[in-house]
């Protein structure tokens, strides 16, 4: 079979970055049992590179504001048509975060708002979450949560997909993404998705080998335009993930689906922004 086309939402371009923080090193050793290649950078040749080797048409990579990297705003710079940011605001620091956020999405193209409850211990259903959800409906920028319990030696109830009810309930223009599959609540993550049209799941992290009975089933079922293919490279590669997507008993379209077409339309569909400069669809200027 042909290596069908793709989009890929969760790639680490700086995971060099972070081989000096503990539960990060547990991740490693422990979680994934990853070789000297999992932590390393890489520059915007080498990941188009890899990009092309798969047939991954775009890709996001994780930009934090809490934590910036200036080297990795070039990524979208030098290929700004394949290159997407996913950024990740610093909820602590309140409106002004989301104002750094605003000001950065008026310069580079962010494709996705990302928040890991585990590395706070609180969950998405808390007040403080509030003033983001809002300033992304006025964006139209969709946000990724993980779910799950998460890798590293931390609290992971925060991540329970349960916590997402609320949230959807009163934020319903509010495009969600569930990151990192929801092991091992898949299937409260599945009925939620059946319940809120705007709720959706990326599979990073998660071997596509590995996905639950009740997950394909529902794929192929009531979620065929829920899930989208992701990796985590180069924690779990992007050959890795692809390969093994190829060999899930889906047919063409399905596959297409989960590999290209959710997260194009979710991601890269026409923006309808509620004020101002955002108003414009960012991805069709």
């Amino acid at each position: 079979m042909a290596i069908r086309k793709s989009i890929d939402p969760w790639i680490n371009v700086n995971m060099g970055d972070v081989a000096d923080l503990p539960y990060m090193q547990a991740v490693k050793r422990d979680y994934f049992r990853g070789d000297d290649s999992f932590f390393r950078n890489m520059d915007p040749e080498e990941l188009i590179a890899e990009m092309d080797r798969h047939n991954v048409e775009k890709a996001l990579v994780t930009y934090s504001l809490e934590d910036p990297r200036e080297w990795i705003l070039s990524f979208a710079e030098r290929y700004p048509e394949r290159l997407f940011l996913a950024v990740v605001p610093d909820l602590q620091r309140g409106m002004e975060a989301l104002w750094d956020l605003e000001n950065l999405a008026r310069d580079y193209p962010v494709a996705l708002a990302r928040i890991a409850p585990f590395q706070s211990n609180i969950a998405p259903n808390e007040p403080i979450y509030y003033p983001f959800y809002a300033k992304c409906i006025e964006m139209d920028l969709p946000v990724g949560i993980n779910t799950g319990i998460c890798g590293p030696p931390l609290p992971s109830e925060c991540q329970n997909p349960m916590h997402l009810d609320k949230v959807c309930h009163n934020f319903p223009e509010l495009k969600l993404i569930m990151q990192h599959g929801a092991d091992p609540w898949w299937d409260f993550a599945m009925r939620l998705m059946i319940k809120y049209p705007n709720l959706y799941m990326m599979t990073s992290a998660y071997a596509p080998r590995y996905f639950p009975p009740s997950l394909l089933h529902f794929m192929k079922t009531r979620g065929r335009k829920k899930v989208m293919f992701a990796s985590d490279h180069p924690v779990l590669s992007i050959e890795r993930c692809v390969s093994e997507a190829h060999e899930l008993d889906f047919d063409e379209k399905l596959l297409d689906d989960f590999l290209y077409n959710t997260a194009e339309r979710v991601l890269f569909g026409h923006r309808n922004a509620r004020y101002g400069e955002f108003a414009i669809d960012r991805f069709t200027r």
